[in-house]
This record gives structure tokens, sequence and C-alpha cells, in this order.
């Protein structure tokens, strides 16, 4: 099996797939360099990120498929699914040869999971922001948050829309990265060991008491429903989540 590794980018990503597209043989499977798991039969092949190619290939998908394709496809290297970069390259080598008519192919594979990609990805955005719970450490908003993808850059305009008068970091657990606004603008970033202490020290119950306090003036004892409570704010989400702590000592 010929395999492309490419730096963890989108544009390594599409760097990847236009350098096999136009080479022969065509890579069979692309992954992450970062998540690839390694296999003695595979012919490795690492691609360095080229700006040119990946403009060229960016433009290819608007163009001769779809932006809704494009935002897609997006949204699937998002999840950062091991598979999903390969589903991605083909799904782009399928759109250059039926055009935007790809979502209307229902129950090929490929258009399948990207799919389903796209969907568990703006699922879990809308639930983050809802999930995202503040704690006030010298006048910034902090907040810890574990999601399952990669939803950090879908929830900046929202939340810098929403607090916009206030200084605020969402740092994704998961990753080491930081949403970090300051009332003009956000980025995202990379933290350190420093940065990750400095979280652990802070201890500011204020927050949490309002949380629990509103939680538990809207809470109706006679209509509870544990399973709904579980279906609509995933367990797996409950460890940032102030408010849960009512429905487990329950």
């Amino acid at each position: 099996m010929i395999v492309y590794l490419f730096d963890g980018s989108f544009e390594g990503l599409l760097t990847a797939i236009y350098d096999s597209y136009y080479s022969k043989p065509h890579a069979d499977y692309i992954y992450n360099k970062h998540q690839y798991k390694c296999n003695l039969l595979d012919d490795v092949k690492h691609i360095d990120t080229d700006l040119e190619k990946y403009e060229k290939v960016y433009k290819a998908i608007e163009n001769k498929i779809s932006k809704n394709a494009l935002n897609k496809m997006y949204l699937a290297y998002l999840s950062e699914m091991y598979d999903c970069y390969s589903y991605i390259y083909r799904y782009v080598v399928m759109g250059f040869k039926v055009g935007c008519e790809i979502d209307l192919h229902k129950n090929n594979d490929t258009v399948i999971y990207i799919d389903n990609c796209a969907k568990k990805v703006s699922l879990e955005r809308h639930r983050m922001m809802g999930f995202v719970r503040f704690k006030s450490f010298n006048n910034i908003l902090i907040s810890k948050i574990n999601p399952t993808h990669n939803v950090l850059e879908l929830i900046a305009k929202h939340f810098s829309k929403r607090l916009s008068n206030e200084n605020f970091i969402i740092y994704d657990e998961n990753r080491d990265l930081a949403l970090i606004y300051n009332k003009f603008s956000y980025y995202i970033t990379n933290v350190d060991d420093m940065f990750k202490k400095m979280l652990e020290s802070i201890d500011d119950k204020f927050y949490e008491a309002l949380w629990s306090e509103y939680f538990n003036s809207v809470n109706i004892p006679e209509r509870e429903n544990k399973k709904l409570q579980s279906r609509m704010m995933p367990k797996r989400y409950w460890k940032n989540l102030s408010e849960t702590n009512n429905i487990e000592s329950k």
C-alpha cells in the first residue's frame, strides 16, 4: 500500500491530495503523520506542505465541485478521525469526476462517511456552545473543554460575539490548544506546561455557585429524567460542568 503522510494541517492535507492526484501510482491512503500506525508493508512517503499546491486544490474544489463540498471536507478534517483524510482524498477525486452532483450519491460509502463526519463535528460544535463554563482569574474568564473533535475554531466567533467585552480563554485539554480573546480579536495557539499549571491552580467557586443555583432554580424534581439528561448532555462532557454534580449526587 502506498501511504502519504502530511503534517496534520489542512494545507498539508490538500498538498498531499495534489501530489497523489498528479502522481502514479496514486496514494492508497493519506494519514496525519502524528496519528499514523506504522505498518512495515506500507510504502510511506512524507509530504511537505506547499501553499501553492494547497491554493490550487482549494480553488479547484470550490470551482469544480462546490463550496458546500469544501465545507463538508473541512468539517470532516476537523473530526480528526484516523481514516478521515483518506476518505477526504477519495471524496475529492470523485468530486472532480461528478462535480456538484457528488452529494446526490447518497449510497456511496465515501459520501456517507464524509456526511457522517461533518454531522458529528457540527453537532459537537452546537453542544460546545451550550456546555462551556467559565471561571474568573485576574479578570480573565477561563474555561476547560474536552471535545472529541477539534471544534475550537468553530466556536470562536460565537463566544467572541457573546463575550465581546470580556477577556477569555477556552482551553481544549485533549489537544493542548487554547482559544484566546482580548476584547478585540481572537487566535488559537498551543499551550505550554506553565499555562496548564496556572489553570490547575484556579479555584474560583463564584461561577460554579451561580451555575448550581441556576440549575437548582429551574429543576423540577417531579419531572426529572436522568436518561434524557444523559442523552442531551453526554457524560463525556460532565467533567467540566459544575451543575452535573447535582445530577451525580442524586
